[in-house]
């Protein structure tokens, strides 16, 4: 079987891979928008007798460009729309369509979304952090303040995209109850004020509340324990509905989706022996509540 690339390709004989560069520019995976409003132009062009070439020399793009809308894979912009719609009779079909065009996965990294994807069909999912409060746990002023820290600076519409994007992927949690969510955390992680006390102590509230659910277990690795399995950095293991296992892994601007089975089988040993080193559920979660109680 092939491995899995992080944009949702074929990634041949590698193990695993991070996204280049080049690819980070790349239209996100199409939302049913744009494969929508690509089908709405097909099926216009045919009935109008137009092949795509005729429909690129009337709009003045490729035809490169006109095959990419059609498929979903490019986002029009309104010189395409405005063009098209007049070459394809002036219907006012697709200026009405492209009102509500929208691309996939907005707000998530490129090297991300291939891995987002797959956690929305997984029939168990594990993660470990030292860095942040897992993105699935997140409150959205502690999402917010994450995103107001990041470098480059980010303008005001993508802070929000992210930050929406965010709290979107949490949903997961309680529209799949049967799901089984494993999370394992760094003490330090959930003493860091990031954002202010405030914004601190909301966060374990919301930690205490997201993980309350049967199927949301929390276990919070102390500050003082002398065993650690997983010093190599944070993790995170799922297992798809045809009962295959993959793990990721991210850093500093790339990420890794791991597909071969030996190095997916070391990471879930190392996941295996962090769960009996960290606290147990319930020492977790009277360790947040004290943690909520300082001032």
């Amino acid at each position: 079987m092939e491995n899995v690339g992080v944009e949702g390709e074929a990634a041949g004989d590698a193990g695993a891979q991070t996204v280049p560069a080049r690819e980070r520019e790349r239209e996100p995976h199409p939302s049913d928008s744009l494969r929508t409003f690509g089908a709405v132009v097909q099926a216009l062009r045919e009935h109008a007798g137009l092949s795509r070439a005729d429909l690129a020399a009337a709009v003045q793009y490729s035809k490169h460009t006109v095959e990419s809308v059609e498929l979903g894979r490019r986002m029009p912009d309104e010189a395409f729309v405005e063009r098209a719609e007049e070459a394809l009779g002036n219907t006012g079909a697709l200026r009405k369509a492209a009102r509500h065009l929208t691309r996939g996965e907005v707000g998530l990294a490129a090297w991300f979304r291939r891995w987002a994807r797959l956690e929305r069909e997984a029939v168990s999912l594990c993660t470990y952090e030292c860095r942040l409060v897992p993105g699935l746990l997140q409150s959205e002023a502690y999402a917010r303040a994450l995103f107001e820290n990041r470098i480059p600076l980010l303008t005001d519409e993508q802070l929000e995209a992210q930050v929406a994007a965010r709290m979107e992927r949490q949903r997961m949690l309680y529209e799949r109850p049967t799901v089984p969510f494993h999370f394992i955390v760094e003490e330090a992680v959930l003493r860091r004020r990031l954002g202010g006390v405030e914004v601190w102590r909301e966060q374990l509230s919301y930690v205490l509340e997201h993980t309350s659910p049967r199927n949301v277990t929390l276990q919070i690795m102390p500050l003082e324990a002398e065993y650690h399995s997983c010093m190599d950095g944070p993790l995170r293991l799922l297992e798809t509905p045809e009962g295959r296992r993959l793990a990721y892994s991210e850093g500093q601007e790339n990420g890794r989706l791991i597909g071969d089975s030996k190095e997916v089988r070391v990471l879930q040993q190392r996941y295996d022996t962090l769960r009996s080193q960290a606290l147990h559920p319930k020492d977790s979660r009277a360790l947040l509540e004290r943690l909520r109680g300082e001032t």
